[in-house]
């Protein structure tokens, strides 16, 4: 029997989620986003999937996650947009992150580390911390829509981690909380 669909990651507060928003929708003047946008309240930046995780092995983590210190809260600041796997092609359309890069990345290893504690798989990919707005499929050149937004002045405080439950099916995927550690 499969369990819950599981990540943890960093969310965006309400006040930079419509800073960001209302960047991307002025500079792009009322055009869509390339692909299927994210919705906006699911924008969050995933510090470690778990995927189908059983109840006992959630369990662990979540008492990894309360045992590891996390590091101290920090401020983040998004930068421009990007895309993966590249510009001419993407597949995949972001935000990324200019100042608290670093911490960014430590918070990411240091979930990383609680998760190989609770007996999960190291992430084998090195953490590239981005803000999914856009599916793009098939791949196409978005290197125009990168282009077209500037470099966002935007910042936010990091704070805590978050565990997520995730549902796909029936529109676009619904994500509950089921923890929330805080850092500092």
């Amino acid at each position: 029997m499969a369990g819950d669909r599981l990540f943890v990651a960093v969310a965006l507060d309400e006040e930079t989620r419509g800073a960001v928003e209302a960047h991307l929708a002025g500079a792009l003047t009322g055009k869509p986003l390339p692909g299927r946008a994210v919705v906006p309240r699911n924008w969050h930046f995933t510090l470690r999937f778990l995927g189908d995780t059983a109840a006992e092995d959630a369990r662990r983590l979540r008492e990894e996650l309360r045992a590891t210190e996390l590091g101290p809260a920090f401020e983040i600041g998004f930068a421009r947009l990007g895309a993966f796997p590249r510009a001419a092609r993407a597949g995949v359309l972001w935000v990324g992150v200019g100042a608290g890069t670093d911490p960014l990345r430590a918070l990411a290893a240091r979930v990383d580390e609680a998760a190989a504690r609770a007996g999960f798989v190291r992430d084998p990919k090195p953490f590239a911390p981005h803000l999914t707005i856009a599916r793009v499929q098939p791949p196409r050149d978005v290197r125009d829509v990168i282009a077209a937004v500037p470099a966002l002045d935007v910042t936010m405080r990091v704070s805590e981690a978050v565990l997520y439950r995730s549902t796909l099916g029936g529109g676009p995927p619904r994500y509950e909380v089921v923890e929330r550690f805080p850092l500092g």
